[in-house]
Parts: structure tokens; C-alpha cells; sequence
């Protein structure tokens, strides 16, 4: 029942693009199950876009739901004062965004443990579940123009990595949304043989894979995100944690051993502490040490993803250093 920690594109995880995959391949099957049934994908009554969760079912209301749209949930209290303006705005969105997310109400006082895998640490507090993957969006009542931008990044990612495009809601002024359904990608069989390649430690056969796949689409959101990781573990691999740890404590100045750690720092999920040992070596070098420190930075933004608030938090501490 623990969530998965994860920023938008996350920490880097193995799993990363098997799990876009299969969320995709389960969107799929529930689409072709209910047309075998008898039409097109079942639609939800717009009560349904906001549910209060449980500890008891957060499995099946939140992470299970999460394999066919991105689930917000709103950590809030009885006597939190910010929470009473911050959920109604919550419900008011998840009836506009009409089936591009739904929103999971977790009243902490009555569900302490959740509060805790979370890593809630103040309310209202709002995270996101997709394809079983957690992640923070915001704390406190933020204003609704800053809400909606994190949305709509939430739905354009779910969309991009994990083939979500959301749930069709039923409504007294309109029959069920239609929800087509997209064809077959022309890399899908590329980018499996690079999944496939990551599951068997294939780490050069899953980088030419993905590289393939960019020959041709640079824009390709999932190779990127997948050459990025692949590149990364192909980096780490064979490493010795502990020398190069040992390394970088001891040379604070040697650019390239910063450079070996942060890179197990980033495999290893600490990804603050890889982003900070980075803009240390970029403000303390010069040259083409500073600019290895600079690109190899900007590198691990990719992994990361744009979006996630720790890429935005370090690009800030790099501009500064840089300017």
C-alpha cells in the first residue's frame, strides 16, 4: 500500500519506462475488454471525479485507478482553515477537467498512516498517484492560476509517458465522452525491445535501441526519458560505490570524481544531493572541468525531468553560479 516515491518523470528507477509501457498495455486491455462487452468504455457520473480514501482502499481507489488516470489527492483536515478553501477549488477543477484526473480526499487526522508514507509534513498538502507512481505537486493553498499549470503538466505527462488520456464522464447535458483510441505508435516495437534490453541488463542494446528511435523522432519523449536512464546505469555500472565515494570526500576540487558521484547519488535516489555536489563543482571550477560539471548537470535535469520542482530549484542555484 506504500506509494512509490517519484517526481513527474521521478527518480531514476529501472522501472521507469516498463511502467509507462505497462500502464499503457492496461488502458488497452480495459478499452478492447469493454468494447468485447458490448461499446465503448464505460463512463463515470461526475460525483465519482472526487471520492474520499481510506486507508483500507487506498490500494484499489488510488493505486489501482491510477493505471487509467492520474489520481490528485488532497491531504486536508477538519480544523485546517486553508484546507476549506483550498478543497472546494480541488472539486471545482476535477468537474471542469471532466475526467483528466480525479481527485482522492485523505482526511489525515483519520488516516495518520497515509499521512505518513507521504511524508506529509503540513496541510492542505496535494500529491499525485500515476501509473502507481507518487509525486508532491504543492503545499498550501496556492493560487488557482499555479493549480491549473500543475495540472495541466500532470495530465500532459501522464499522457506522454504513460498513455493515460483520462476516463469518460457521463453527464446530464451529454452522452459519454468518447475516448479514442490512439493507434500503435511506429517506435512501440523499438522502445519494448529497449525495455526488454534494460530487464535483461542489456545496458548497450537498450541506448542504441532508444538511440533509434531519436535518429528518427528527436522529439521522442520516451526514448529521451529512457536514453537518459539507460546512459546513467550504463555510466554506474561496474563502479565501486564506496571508492568513489571515498573519492569525492576526500578531492572536493577533482571535477571528475564529483562527477562519478553524483551520478551514483542520482541512481540511488538522492537526487538534491547529486544536483547540489554538481553546482558546488561548477561555482569552485574553470574551464573544461566546469563546463564536463555543467553539461553532466544538465544531463541529469533530462532524467529527472523539467518539471520536477528540484530540476527548477537547481537550475536556479546553477544560473546563479554561472551569472
Amino acid at each position: 500500500m506504500q506509494p512509490r516515491n517519484m517526481s513527474m518523470s521521478g527518480v531514476v528507477d529501472l522501472a521507469a519506462v516498463k511502467a509507462a509501457q505497462e500502464a499503457r498495455a492496461k488502458a488497452e486491455q480495459a478499452r478492447a475488454e469493454a468494447a468485447r462487452q458490448g461499446g465503448g468504455p464505460s463512463a463515470v457520473p461526475p460525483p465519482s471525479l472526487v471520492i474520499d480514501v481510506d486507508e483500507a482502499g487506498f490500494e484499489r481507489d488510488v493505486l489501482q485507478r491510477s493505471t487509467e488516470v492520474p489520481v490528485v489527492i488532497d491531504f486536508w483536515a477538519e480544523w485546517c482553515e486553508p484546507c476549506k478553501q483550498l478543497s472546494p477549488l480541488l472539486e471545482r477543477l476535477a468537474a471542469e477537467y471532466s475526467g483528466r484526473f480525479v481527485l482522492a480526499k485523505i482526511d489525515v487526522d483519520a488516516n495518520q498512516m497515509l499521512m505518513q508514507q507521504f511524508g506529509v509534513q503540513g496541510i492542505p498538502a496535494v500529491f499525485a498517484v500515476v501509473a502507481g507512481q507518487a509525486l508532491p505537486l504543492f503545499q498550501g493553498a496556492a493560487p488557482e492560476a499555479q493549480i491549473r499549470g500543475t495540472l495541466d503538466q500532470l495530465i500532459q505527462v501522464a499522457e506522454e509517458r504513460f498513455g493515460l488520456t483520462g476516463i469518460a464522464v457521463d453527464t446530464d447535458a451529454e452522452g459519454p465522452e468518447p475516448v479514442v483510441e490512439a493507434p500503435a505508435g511506429p517506435y512501440d516495437a523499438l522502445l519494448e525491445a529497449a525495455v526488454q534490453a534494460l530487464d535483461a541488463g542489456d545496458l548497450a542494446g537498450a541506448v542504441q535501441a532508444y538511440k533509434n528511435v531519436l535518429s528518427d523522432d528527436p522529439g521522442n519523449t520516451e526514448a529521451k526519458l529512457g536514453l537518459g536512464q539507460a546512459e546513467l546505469l550504463q555510466r554506474v555500472q561496474g563502479l565501486d560505490p564506496q571508492a568513489v565515494r571515498k573519492d569525492a570526500a576526500e578531492k572536493p576540487g577533482d571535477v571528475p570524481a564529483q562527477i562519478a558521484a553524483a551520478d551514483l547519488d542520482l541512481v540511488g535516489g538522492h537526487v538534491a544531493d547529486a544536483f547540489g555536489r554538481l553546482v558546488d563543482a561548477v561555482a569552485r571550477s574553470a574551464g573544461d572541468d566546469r563546463e564536463a560539471a555543467r553539461v553532466r548537470l544538465l544531463e541529469l535535469f533530462e532524467v529527472v525531468g523539467g518539471d520536477d520542482p528540484r530540476v527548477t530549484t537547481a537550475r536556479t542555484a546553477l544560473a546563479r553560479v554561472l551569472f
